[in-house]
């Protein structure tokens, strides 16, 4: 079987058959590389949701110390100020 000369019909219909196929495994491929992608992408912001939430967690549950130690200080000033007055 020989190959038909390059002028044929027959030739350039094969041809552009053959880059037809060739161009669907292409966009089959970059599909399936952009649905990865995608996926990848939604699990990132899932994770970063997960980890704004522990974020706000975190700060809303130290709030309480800045408080706890200025009461104490407070105190501490007061025994010292106590102790002073009745030396």
């Amino acid at each position: 079987m020989t190959a038909p000369p390059p002028n044929d019909p027959v030739a350039v219909v094969l041809e552009l058959e053959r880059l037809r196929g060739t161009l669907e495994a292409g966009f089959a491929r970059v599909d399936g590389s952009l649905a990865l992608l995608v996926q990848r992408s939604d699990q990132t912001d899932k994770q970063l949701a997960d980890h704004e939430a522990r974020l706000d967690a975190l700060e809303r549950a130290r709030w309480p110390l800045a408080s706890i130690a200025a009461l104490t200080a407070l105190a501490g000033v007061v025994v010292a100020l106590w102790q002073l007055a009745t030396r």
